[in-house]
């Protein structure tokens, strides 16, 4: 449900016999919704959703994939009044076989207090079953803006304990459903996010903890030449894998997934230079994938939330607020096609 400021430049994760140590099937996804949050709150799509309209085009542009998650954002609050579902009526965009929910259930207790939050996770397991490809506990706990879980006190141990409740629940009705969370690059060297998540991270975590989620956008709130745009990704990516996840003790193991990344048009921000950008970020992941064990890539957003709005945030849609398609549309589509069997068939097992 949200962008960040952060950019500048299943089976068991930690090795257990749940995956049997290779990656998981690489997978394709987005949020296909328009309503988002920015920096100082939420940002209402001035049309509308058109189901049919949103359903053929994610038809499109998973074209002949077996598989396509849907990324789907519900949160957790008992003291106030969390905030809505989104995307709503999400029911019929599931309908095409191989479509999976990319659920994430945010942690949005004020006073921090835990009190019902794993009965929630487990419930949200259950109330989805067969249809869950992926559990996302929480909302970038580390990222401290009013939108995101890292400005929530207790986010942490919120963090542990979630994801522990939900792959106890996965596992208790023997679904195919990974367990994870994400995370927004880190920039500042003496920042404790993730050597106090180490400090949490238990054995019961390491071993429920299927995948770390990277939600990123290079080029959106620092710029970035496109000339450097590749090798500023794939520094995102690299110091992800090697410098923050081993703060927390998360070994090499777990897959890492791109949760969240686009490119906004707008004033400024032409719609050939989204195409191209998005271009250039999704195959730098493909790239990446086999060396730094990623899984999955995920786009951010599916729709505008305002065509005409004045900030970047009202236009990261492949599409219009109108739902008509901007050039990066079909520029997706085709690099599903064909980055999807290539990646498919760098996790056969016994590939890392």
């Amino acid at each position: 449900m949200t962008s960040t400021t952060d950019s500048g430049g299943s089976g068991s994760g930690s090795g257990s016999s749940d995956n049997g140590g290779s990656r998981r099937e690489f997978g394709f996804g987005i949020y296909p919704g328009a309503l988002l949050g920015d920096g100082h709150g939420i940002i209402h799509p001035v049309r509308p959703d058109d189901p049919a309209r949103l359903a053929a085009a994610l038809d499109l542009l998973q074209g002949a994939e077996p598989g396509f998650r849907i990324r789907i954002y519900r949160s957790f609050a008992r003291t106030a009044t969390p905030p809505p579902q989104t995307p709503d009526g999400w029911e019929p965009y599931l309908e095409r076989p191989g479509r999976r929910v990319d659920l994430v259930l945010q942690f949005r207790e004020p006073t921090g207090g835990r009190d019902g939050w794993e009965a929630y996770v487990r419930s949200q397991v259950r109330e989805f079953g067969g249809r869950l490809g992926s559990v996302q506990v929480c909302e970038e706990p580390n990222a401290d803006l009013p939108v995101l879980d890292g400005s929530v006190p207790g986010v942490l141990p919120a963090l542990v304990a979630g994801v522990v409740a939900a792959k106890d629940e996965v596992r208790a009705l023997g679904l195919d459903a990974a367990v994870g969370f994400n995370a927004v690059p880190t920039f500042d060297p003496a920042a404790t996010f993730w050597p106090e998540l180490g400090r949490l991270a238990d054995r019961r975590f390491l071993d429920a903890l299927d995948y770390v989620g990277l939600d990123c956008f290079p080029d959106v709130f620092h710029p970035v030449p496109a000339e450097r745009l590749a090798d500023a990704t794939a520094w995102l990516l690299h110091t992800f894998r090697h410098t923050d996840l081993p703060k927390a003790g998360i070994p090499a193991g777990t897959p890492i997934r791109i949760c969240e990344n686009g490119w906004p048009t707008g004033p400024g921000r032409p719609e050939d230079a989204q195409a191209r950008a998005l271009e250039t970020v999704i195959r730098t992941v493909a790239d990446q994938a086999g060396p730094l064990n990623i899984d999955g890539y995920a786009l951010f957003a599916l729709r505008d939330a305002d065509s005409s709005g004045p900030g970047p945030f009202h236009h990261f849609g492949l599409l219009r607020d109108d739902h008509t398609p901007k050039p990066a549309f079909d520029t997706y589509r085709r690099l599903i096609a064909e980055l999807g069997p290539r990646l498919r068939e760098s996790a056969r097992p016994g590939q890392v």
